[in-house]
């Protein structure tokens, strides 16, 4: 029980944050009315892709280190744990986008920055199934790997912000307004959403990691 503390705090921070996303009250502003709720959830995933993303990396790097194959497989499953949370991020953020601005996709910059980031990590996977060699294959994606994780400020943090863009956070549009989001958001927004999603996308991977492992402990003993 002591060892999976984490695991119910996820739980919970994950429930109070549907509960409350769903049920709580919001403030009433114009464009945003309902949806506005969507923040517990899109913007939460994006936390979550960007710390499964930054673990990857981290193992990237201790891979091209230390080059133990365990390495490599942490940092692939959280690659694509972070994937994962990203398009789901990018959906979410979609069907927000349809509501206040009219469409599903309007090539704003914080949308096609996300997109391409999203492309950099999807041809990480393509690299690596390209090849047959293992140490190979894992020397040249961790690298490759790094090299994603770099692109991810740019691309989503750095470009969007400094050119007018719809999206919070672009120029002379300020992310997380205080003026849109009140204290009981914040309240739900940064203990429960945030970190329960980062905890969510953490459990999913380490569940990914034990499979792999069983299965190749399974082939090297066939």
């Amino acid at each position: 029980m002591l060892k999976n503390w984490w695991k119910i705090l996820c739980v919970i921070l994950l429930t109070y944050t549907i509960l409350a996303g769903f049920l709580g009250p919001v403030p009433a502003k114009p464009i945003l009315n309902e949806t506005i709720r969507n923040l517990y959830f899109h913007v939460g995933m994006w936390f979550a892709m960007m710390a499964l993303f930054t673990v990857s990396a981290i193992y990237s790097v201790f891979y091209l280190w230390k080059s133990k194959p365990n390495y490599d497989l942490y940092s692939l499953e959280f690659a694509k744990g972070g994937i994962v949370f990203g398009c789901l991020g990018l959906a979410t953020g979609s069907i927000w986008a349809r509501y206040t601005w009219g469409a599903f996709w309007s090539n704003d910059p914080k949308q096609l920055g996300a997109a391409i980031a999203l492309l950099i990590y999807f041809a990480y996977l393509v690299l690596r199934n390209s090849m047959t060699d293992m140490d190979k294959r894992a020397r040249i994606g961790a690298v490759y790997n790094i090299f994603a994780y770099a692109m991810l400020f740019p691309t989503i943090l750095i470009i969007p912000r400094m050119v007018d863009s719809l999206h919070p956070g672009g120029m002379g549009n300020p992310a997380m307004n205080t003026k849109d989001i009140d204290s009981r958001m914040i309240t739900i927004f940064w203990p429960a959403a945030v970190p329960g999603w980062i905890l969510l996308g953490v459990w999913i991977t380490t569940l990914r990691i034990r499979l792999q492992l069983l299965v190749e402990k399974k082939l090297s003993h066939a």
